[in-house]
C-alpha cells in the first residue's frame, strides 16, 4: 500500500531499539525504550502559506532524523509500524 502524507506531514520508520547496553547486558522487550530516531519514507506537499504557495520542507526522503518523545501518530501499514507526524515534531537531521 502506498501512503502519501498531506500538507506538512512526514511518514517515518522508527529505527530498531537497542538490544543490549554498553556493558553487554541483554535487555528484554519490556525494558527497551522506543528510539526517537527514524528514517523519512515520504513527505507531503508542505504547509500552505498565506499567499497560497507551499513552504518547502527542510528534510527530504531518506534523511535520518531525531524527533520528540510524544511526536506524531503510530500507524500500522502492511504489518509495519510507522510514524506520521508534522515537520515541527522533528528536532534534527542526523548526518
Amino acid at each position: 500500500m502506498k501512503v502519501v502524507p498531506l500538507n506538512d506531514k512526514v511518514l517515518i520508520k522508527r529505527l530498531e531499539a537497542v538490544d543490549k547496553t554498553a556493558g553487554g547486558i541483554i535487555l528484554p522487550d519490556s525494558a527497551k525504550e522506543k528510539p526517537k530516531q527514524g528514517k523519512i519514507l515520504a513527505i507531503g506537499d508542505g504547509r500552505r502559506l498565506e499567499n497560497g504557495s507551499r513552504a518547502p520542507f527542510q528534510v527530504k526522503v531518506g534523511d535520518t532524523v531525531l524527533f520528540t518523545s510524544y511526536a506524531g501518530t503510530e500507524v500500522k501499514i502492511d504489518g509495519e509500524e510507522l510514524m506520521l507526524m508534522t515537520e515541527d515534531d522533528i528536532l534534527a537531521i542526523v548526518g
